[in-house]
């Protein structure tokens, strides 16, 4: 059992058996990560997501795989039903590095909280042009050891990017607006395997809920 044996979550909980050393997000993970000079491997998903608990069983129930992540980084599994505060912002940081989103969201952060590199789901084993888990945690531990400097430079100027962005916008949500969107949706729907855009999927959830609410589903 690890520290999410103590939480409430039920996806928190669902990871309590692994053999990752998951921290919960709070002051205790991120005083390891400062103490220890480690980069955070911060994983955000939530219960009801295929795609994590595919996941959870190929790598974070996976020994081996957990021997990396504990030896190089401090691990932080987030709920994000429980903190859409966290979700969001690390989000818009993977959103920004990659292109889009979506869960499981793997994000790696200085100990200072700043997100420098991440994406969604990584495979066991190299797949489909993705890299494996494993390489992936291989090399942004030896570019934490042999590029410190350049990653904190990134890290802070991603940082103040997303801060200049993340700006309530005073336009009004005007009907015209709304349909523009639901335009825009329609040209990025797949009219053979279903969903937005290419492979890898995941259900955009906020775009499910909006075309709901506008009767388009």
């Amino acid at each position: 059992m690890n520290r999410l044996a103590e939480e409430t979550s039920p996806y928190l909980l669902q990871h309590a058996d692994n053999p990752v050393d998951w921290y919960p997000w709070g002051e205790e993970a991120l005083a390891r990560a400062r103490s220890e000079d480690k980069p955070i491997l911060l994983s955000v998903g939530y219960a009801a997501c295929h795609w994590c608990h595919v996941m959870a069983h190929e790598s974070f129930e996976d020994d081996a795989t957990a021997e990396l992540m504990n030896e190089h980084f401090v691990p932080v599994k987030v709920d994000r039903e429980e903190r859409p505060d966290i979700d969001s912002v690390y989000m818009d940081a993977v959103v920004s590095l990659t292109g889009h989103g979506g869960w499981p969201m793997t994000v790696f952060l200085t100990p200072a909280g700043e997100p420098f590199f991440g994406g969604t789901y990584f495979p066991p084993e190299p797949r489909h042009g993705l890299s494996s888990f494993k390489e992936i945690l291989g090399a942004v531990a030896a570019a934490w050891r042999d590029r410190r400097a350049e990653i904190q430079r990134d890290a802070g100027a991603i940082t103040e990017a997303l801060r200049r962005d993340v700006k309530p916008s005073s336009e009004p949500l005007t009907s015209a607006l709304l349909a523009d969107a639901v335009r825009a949706l329609r040209r990025q729907v797949d009219p053979v395997w279903g969903g937005f855009g290419n492979a890898p999927k995941f259900p955009p959830a906020s775009v499910i809920e909006f075309l709901l609410r506008r009767g388009e589903l």
